[in-house]
């Protein structure tokens, strides 16, 4: 049982919202909220916003189970690059420099823990299948650079 939530072409850059995105990723949602309530970054403001909509969405979706709301949890959230703005600096000598203002698209699910998992268990889980996915990327680009 899971909502998603979906915010596209955030005026962020992809690696300031993932900083975001990995602070909160695998944590209850009312401890992810009061986070993002506190932290300065400005991608803070558009993660809660999406958060509290697959809140929303949950509860539209499951309203025989609106007493359990209390125990979501963020099981992924991604973001991608989106589009992006190229523009002109002006620079010495007639010159001109590229200036590529980035945005992102944010996709966010949130849901119940499995039954019989807690939540270290799925953090762990969430964890885990990063690193093994970083170490198959390490190995797929060795393998590319000894070729």
């Amino acid at each position: 049982m899971e909502a998603v939530a979906k915010l596209q072409n955030v005026p962020t850059s992809p690696r300031k919202m993932r900083l975001v995105a990995d602070m909160i990723r695998g944590k209850k949602v009312s401890s992810a909220i009061n986070m993002l309530k506190f932290e300065p970054k400005v991608g803070a403001r558009y993660m809660e916003k999406l958060l509290l909509s697959a809140v929303a969405n949950w509860e539209v979706k499951h309203e025989d189970f609106a007493n359990e709301i209390g125990s979501l949890v963020i099981k992924t959230v991604f973001v991608d690059g989106g589009k992006m703005l190229k523009r002109i600096q002006p620079a010495p000598q007639g010159r001109a420099h590229r200036v590529r203002k980035r945005s992102n698209h944010i996709t966010l699910v949130v849901a119940l823990p499995s039954e019989g998992a807690s939540l270290a268990d799925m953090t762990e889980s969430i964890a885990n299948q990063a690193a093994e996915q970083a170490a198959e990327a390490l190995e797929s680009n060795d393998k590319s650079n000894q070729e």
